[in-house]
């Protein structure tokens, strides 16, 4: 597949996390309401995340957030960017980078355009409370996964060729 077409996957991944986010402020106002799908183990529930990963580092001050995430952003994307568009890249990989690409400029866009990430999904299991998250933060758990297993079946493929 050529390159113009793999970029459809990152912007799929942005589409879906945009539209996903501009659904629920437009159905939930304010921070902890609720919409139940599936009574006791899964609800629509708006959360705002000024921090990163489960929150970490929201309490620390709005300059160091920006500056923090903005130049952690570029980096990712930088390096990310590099090896998705890289002729060599393997298919599987391609994908897994699609993936956390599409979903980091989706949480980059809810920064710039709120200053936090808009969270959603809202998972009970039992007595135990998921943290609430996105369209985006799944693509980039999803490509991440993926990313670890594209590497290990390279190098069990490198590992199964016979020296010469």
């Amino acid at each position: 597949m050529k390159r113009p077409l793999w970029l459809l996957l990152p912007i799929t991944s942005l589409v879906l996390d945009f539209l996903s986010k501009t659904w629920i402020l437009k159905h939930l106002h304010f921070e902890g309401d609720s919409i139940p799908v599936i009574e006791g183990f899964f609800r629509l529930t708006l959360g705002f995340n000024k921090g990163a990963i489960f929150g970490s580092l929201s309490s620390a001050p709005e300059w160091l957030r920006i500056g923090l995430f903005g130049l952690a952003g570029v980096a990712a994307l930088f390096y990310f960017g590099r090896l998705f568009l890289a002729d060599a890249t393997p298919r599987l990989e391609r994908v897994a980078l699609g993936l956390i690409i599409g979903g980091a400029l989706g949480n980059g866009l809810d920064r710039i355009q709120h200053g936090y990430v808009v969270d959603f999904l809202d998972f009970v299991f039992g007595t135990w409370h998921y943290w609430y998250f996105n369209v985006a933060d799944s693509c980039i758990v999803v490509g991440g996964i993926l990313f670890a297993v594209s590497l290990l079946l390279e190098k069990k493929a490198q590992d199964v060729v016979p020296s010469t």
